[in-house]
C-alpha cells in the first residue's frame, strides 16, 4: 500500500507561488473543484483542536467560504470542537487532496463570525439541514436513533417545507485566521515539495515563504 506520487506540472517551485497565500489557495482550490476533478468534496477539510488540557481531537467539516481574512466553517456551539475552541482558540486545518497528490495545511486561531454573517449563511442551507441544526445537540449522548428521528419529525411538522426556520442561538460560524499555510505537492521517491507561508508580525501582514524538507 504505497503510492508513487507524480507531480502535476513538474512540481511546486518558489517562483510558481502567488504573493499572498490565499491567492495561492484560490489557484489550487479552483483546480480541485473544476469539472472532472477526482475530488468529490474539495471543500472537505479536517479541523483539529485541543482542549484546555491539550487533548487533541479531529473531525471533517466543510469549508463554506474563504477570503484574505481566513477560512470559515459552521457548527453547533455546544459541540466538542466549539468547546475546545472556547478553551483554546489554536486550530489546524488539513485539505487532504490525495487523488491530486496535494495537501494544504493551515495553522491559526479561530473566532466566531458575526451573528449577521451566521444568519445570512444559515438561510442559504437546505431546509432539511436547517431543521437538523435544531434537532441535533451535536457531540452530546443521544438515547437512540429513534429519538433523534423523532426530534427531527417534530421540527419538520412545526416548520414544513417552504416556511422560515429561525437561526438556532447555539449554532454559528468560525473564521480561522491563518498564521501558516503549507502547500504540499507529492513528488517521486518521497521527495515532496513543501512550501510554507508564514505570517510576519506588523500592522500590515506580510508573508515569508519557506521550503521544508519532505
Amino acid at each position: 500500500m504505497r503510492e508513487q506520487y507524480r507531480a502535476q506540472d513538474g512540481g511546486l517551485l518558489e517562483g510558481d507561488l502567488a504573493l499572498h497565500p490565499m491567492e495561492q489557495f484560490t489557484r489550487w482550490f479552483k483546480q480541485a473543484a473544476a469539472p472532472g476533478s477526482p475530488l468529490p468534496e474539495p471543500n472537505a477539510m479536517v479541523v483539529s483542536t485541543a482542549d484546555a488540557e491539550g487533548r487533541p481531537s479531529s473531525r471533517t467539516v466543510l469549508l463554506k467560504s474563504y477570503d484574505d481574512a481566513g477560512f470559515v466553517f459552521y457548527t453547533n456551539y455546544g459541540s466538542r470542537k466549539a468547546r475546545d475552541l472556547s478553551a483554546n482558540p489554536h486550530v489546524a486545518l488539513l485539505f487532504p487532496w490525495h487523488p491530486m497528490g496535494r495537501q494544504i495545511l493551515v495553522t491559526g486561531t479561530a473566532e466566531r463570525t458575526s451573528r449577521a454573517e451566521t444568519e445570512a449563511y444559515f438561510h442559504t442551507r437546505p431546509h432539511g439541514s436547517q431543521l437538523g441544526a435544531w434537532a441535533s445537540a451535536q457531540s452530546s449522548v443521544v438515547a437512540s436513533r429513534e429519538d433523534l428521528d423523532a426530534r427531527y419529525a417534530e421540527l419538520a411538522a412545526r416548520h414544513p417545507q417552504g416556511t422560515a426556520v429561525p437561526v438556532p442561538p447555539h449554532w454559528g460560524g468560525y473564521r480561522v485566521t491563518p498564521q501558516t499555510i503549507e502547500f504540499w505537492q507529492g513528488r517521486e521517491n518521497r521527495l515532496h515539495d513543501r512550501l510554507r507561508y508564514v505570517r510576519e508580525p506588523g500592522p500590515t501582514p506580510t508573508w515569508l515563504v519557506e521550503r521544508l524538507s519532505p
